[in-house]
């Protein structure tokens, strides 16, 4: 696109390939779905052991102590969850949702 319609180019674009290698463009958009799919997976997890905490500390069943060391084993469960990517690999091609037309 030439010298200045390069910046315009990326500062418009929601997703931009840095190199000339359309082959890495499976990866990027796999990458992205497993990363939703993660994300969608930690926030459920945390609002989930948040609630019980909070319902457990309320009701008397749980000290703040113990309410605390779960919170934090819940955290480090979900960095776990999320170096799974760290492994993603790119399996057989998916259509793209989206726009059509």
């Amino acid at each position: 696109m030439g010298g200045v319609g390069t910046a315009v180019a990326l500062e418009s674009a929601d997703v931009a390939l840095m190199a000339d290698d359309l082959q890495r463009l499976p990866f990027a958009i796999g990458l992205s779905r497993a990363s939703r799919a993660v994300i969608q997976q930690n926030f459920g997890i945390s609002l989930g052991v948040i609630a019980l905490l909070v319902l457990a500390t309320v009701t008397g069943s749980a000290g703040i102590g113990f309410a605390v060391l779960v919170h934090e084993g819940s955290t480090l469960i979900v960095i776990g969850n999320a170096l799974r990517l760290l492994g993603f690999r790119v399996s057989a091609p998916r259509p793209i949702e989206g726009r059509s037309g």
